[in-house]
């Protein structure tokens, strides 16, 4: 990779971590849950589209900075840990699904495939989360596994959104220039 491309995706990887940084901080709602204090945001969207625009590594650092910077700075630095871990995990599943549709950008119905696929493993890794962050509360297993089963709701409404948001806006950051292509 030429210095020039290296440059640019730090560049935009620094403008991604900021934008989701700043988009969790404006736009947010917040959620009743049993565990955890869960809210509706943007920064899965943006950390999705942050990987299909700049790739793995670049994306997955966006995210990671964009959403654990959000949580140390604001009441969740316990287990900002577990939002980079779950930021690397999506990231790492939104590069795998999009490799495997062939970083197809004309075709609708296959960034929809990746949307989806980053719907399935925010509801996962969000759980993941509720039951680790019940854990480190002192509950039991069986408790930690039921409280964080009842607290989804806002990572559902997210996974909603990425599902059908990610594939919108990364169309028309393509008609606008911002094309995978770019970065490579």
């Amino acid at each position: 990779m030429g210095k020039n491309v290296q440059l640019r995706k730090l560049v935009f990887a620094g403008l991604f971590a900021a934008i989701i940084f700043i988009g969790i901080s404006i736009l947010r709602i917040p959620l009743p849950a049993i565990v955890g204090r869960p809210f509706i945001h943007f920064g899965n969207i943006l950390t999705v589209i942050a990987v299909m625009q700049l790739g793995f590594g670049y994306g997955a650092t966006a995210g990671a900075i964009g959403l654990g910077l959000f949580d140390i700075l604001n009441g969740y630095a316990a287990t900002a840990w577990l939002t980079v871990l779950e930021a690397i995990i999506l990231a790492a599943t939104v590069s795998l699904v999009f490799r495997l549709v062939g970083y197809d950008e004309q075709h609708l119905a296959k960034l929809y495939v990746v949307s989806l696929a980053a719907g399935v493993i925010k509801i996962i890794t969000s759980w993941g989360n509720g039951v680790i962050v019940a854990l480190m509360a002192g509950s039991s297993v069986k408790v930690a596994i039921i409280a964080a089963s009842s607290s989804l709701l806002a990572a559902t409404i997210n996974s909603i959104a990425c599902f059908i948001l990610v594939p919108l806006i990364y169309k028309l950051l393509v008609q606008l220039g911002f094309s995978r292509k770019r970065f490579s």
